[in-house]
């Protein structure tokens, strides 16, 4: 309805001839500024486009690969070889473009204006960093777009340009058809589960140096500890022989070797170590460039400048020369980036510059892509401290205005900043900057620490602590199943381990445990027997067992069975069951019956307060003790509870009542004693 209303309006005008006249000056005003309308609408970079294309499409009839010297921490200019070779695999002539990101290039467009200024029909490539991010064909027949997504969805993103560019021209090698359906495949596949890293960070390093010292103490330690657990109550062996410290040692070197192995990533990006002339290749372009002119814009990125702020600048600048005390103004419009050889320091750029341009001055550096302006002077007669401490944040930072614009207002900023030079106070004396600390080695900053190192020391105290924490848990445990086997299916302790784990004041509910675990292990063996002349003496002691349980073997367990009668039960049992392994022992330790066996009789000091001594039999611990340290012998009496005396604790031969105090005499003269007490003959 609108056209319709549109033409008639047209067509009256027309018709109307004496008023169309009076109307050209108000239409021809209503489309100028329409025009300038979107003139100013319209974004800087655009503007730009043509200007950037043609600077580029020179860069491609040059070299048909062009890396920015702009990233050389990341895409260093030496990698352009290595790109040329990879480009040659597409069967079709490639031009590769490596350059800054450029969030406000709309990047089909600006290799469309590349490829029309080249005039060279083939498969351009635009990275924006280490990443492809566009592609297109012009006159051949290459997938671009399915290429570009098989890298984006197949590879990490930290797969590095190189690698990128390897799928890519594998993709474009492959043809239309198959590289559409590795596209869709690879859309599919990753398009919620992402590909794992190729490379890990120095938390990640740190993290494998801590694990490693962990286990190469964790590891041994606990083996050893173990074995000494393991070998307790053997005292006629060592407890660490030389086969616990050789696989000690031997686990030790398996995990430092296998940690090598595992842990082998020596880099933490992919990024190739850039040249000395890599990272001199910015600064030598921007030096060479105020030399010609003291405003230098960086070709690759957007114009922040127009002709009219250009020529303002440039008029300020002579001013301030031919001023009192001024000086040469030199103006980069570089970025500044992590990735730059200045690793993003404006002063260590400015001082760079100065030392290639070899002139002083005040060097200005603007980033034309967050718009931020630094001032450095090298060597003329100004307040240097003013330019580094008192510039106004409207001129280095721009306010909320500069942050909307699409220009930063760069213009009207530095203008601000000539203002400020003219202002500041002369000195007497020239000034100049301090000499900036280095950047960061480039070939440093993707280097990852050795693995034996950093957190690897902390990792070796707490591998300790782990393994004596776990040998812990291992022992509680152990001892907690041992318990619970001991109360449900009852065994003898080891005759080697007595010595050492026999109680000298046993309570009673180990008396009654170790009583029934015995007796019920004797009585097992000797229903292995076929003839009672096989048992041999092992009858007699069984015997004698159980008369003093009445027969019943389950009488220990129960109350009224006092702890005399419990020890004589045990040491009865013990005595069974070495006779019929072969090793018959009469003599029994009389320092404390639970010991087992003894060796041989010795006067031992049974009294702590005064040197009262006593014929006992003494198995080879008390012996030892009895001749090494005979004072400790009266701690390692067997004590029992003398119901005449209230339950006080006494050795257990001063007790009048029952067979025990015929222990000393030896084990048949406590069988006699058992059986003259039961009656039986």
């Amino acid at each position: 309805m609108r056209a319709v209303t549109t033409n008639n309006a047209c067509t009256a005008g027309i018709r109307a001839t004496s008023n169309s006249r009076r109307r050209v000056p108000g239409v021809l005003l209503a489309l100028f500024a329409l025009t300038a309308l979107f003139a100013t609408a319209t974004p800087a970079v655009a503007a730009d486009t043509p200007t950037l294309a043609a600077y580029l499409a020179d860069r491609l009839r040059e070299n048909p690969v062009h890396v920015t010297d702009q990233l050389p921490r990341e895409v260093p200019r030496s990698t352009a070889p290595d790109l040329a070779r990879i480009a040659k695999k597409t069967g079709v002539p490639t031009y590769v473009l490596v350059l800054p990101m450029q969030s406000s290039t709309d990047g089909r467009q600006l290799l469309g204006a590349v490829h029309d200024r080249l005039g060279r029909d083939g498969l351009y490539v635009r990275f924006e960093g280490p990443d492809i991010a566009e592609a297109r064909a012009f006159g051949v027949d290459a997938p671009a777009d399915a290429a570009v997504t098989v890298t984006q969805y197949e590879l990490p993103y930290d797969a590095g340009p190189l690698r990128s560019f390897e799928r890519f021209a594998d993709v474009i090698a492959q043809g239309g058809e198959k590289a559409a359906a590795r596209a869709e495949a690879a859309r599919e596949k990753y398009q919620d589960d992402e590909p794992s890293d190729l490379y890990i960070g120095p938390s990640d390093r740190q993290n494998q140096s801590f694990i490693t010292g962990i286990l190469l103490t964790g590891v041994p330690l606990t083996i050893l500890l173990l074995a000494v657990y393991a070998g307790r109550g053997r005292p006629k062996k060592p407890v660490l022989r030389p086969v616990v410290w050789g696989a000690a040692l031997l686990s030790a070197a398996a995990v430092a070797l296998t940690a090598t192995v595992v842990f082998d990533q020596t880099r933490s990006s992919a990024a190739q170590p850039p040249t000395p002339a890599d990272l001199s290749a910015r600064v030598e372009r921007v030096a060479a460039g105020l030399k010609q002119d003291p405003v230098y814009a960086d070709p690759e990125s957007p114009r922040v400048l127009d002709a009219r702020q250009l020529d303002r600048l440039h008029e300020r600048i002579r001013d301030f020369r031919r001023s009192d005390g001024g000086g040469p103004v030199y103006v980069s419009l570089v970025p500044q980036t992590p990735e730059s050889e200045s690793a993003g320091d404006s002063g260590l750029f400015a001082a760079a510059v100065h030392a290639k341009v070899g002139e002083d001055g005040v060097y200005v550096v603007a980033d034309p892509d967050d718009g931020t302006i630094d001032a450095y002077n090298h060597g003329l007669r100004l307040d240097g401290n003013l330019l580094t401490f008192d510039m106004p944040d409207s001129v280095t930072l721009g306010d909320s205005r500069a942050d909307e614009a699409g220009d930063h207002l760069l213009g009207e900023r530095l203008d601000a900043l000539m203002t400020f030079l003219d202002d500041t106070p002369r000195t007497d004396r020239p000034w100049s900057e301090p000499a900036p600390p280095a950047a960061p080695s480039a070939a440093g900053e993707t280097a990852l620490p050795p693995l034996f190192s950093t957190d690897f020391w902390p990792g070796l105290f707490v591998g300790a602590f782990a393994a004596l924490l776990l040998s812990s848990v291992v022992a509680g445990a152990t001892w907690i199943v041992r318990a619970l086997r001991r109360r449900r299916s009852p065994a003898p302790e080891p005759s080697g381990s007595l010595p050492l784990t026999a109680p000298t004041e046993p309570s009673v509910s180990y008396l009654r445990r170790t009583a029934y675990a015995e007796l019920t292990a004797l009585t097992a063996l000797t229903a292995e027997f076929s003839a009672p002349d096989d048992r041999g003496r092992a009858w007699d002691h069984l015997d004698a067992a159980l008369l003093l349980v009445d027969g019943d073997p389950g009488r220990v367990r129960q109350p009224g069975t006092d702890a005399a009668t419990l020890v004589a039960v045990i040491v009865l049992a013990r005595a069974g069951r070495a006779a019929l392994a072969g090793d018959p022992a009469d003599l029994c330790c009389g320092v404390n019956p639970l010991h087992g066996p003894a060796t041989r009789r010795h006067h031992v000091r049974v009294s702590a307060e005064r040197n009262h001594r006593r014929l006992l039999p003494v198995c080879r611990l008390c012996g030892d003790t009895a001749v090494a340290e005979p004072g400790g012998i009266p701690a390692r009496l067997l004590k029992l509870p003398d119901p005449s005396l209230g339950n006080t604790r006494v050795p257990y031969y001063d007790m009048t009542d029952g067979p025990l105090t015929a222990v000393p005499n030896g084990i048949a003269r406590l069988i006699d004693k058992v059986r003259e007490t039961a009656g039986v003959h």
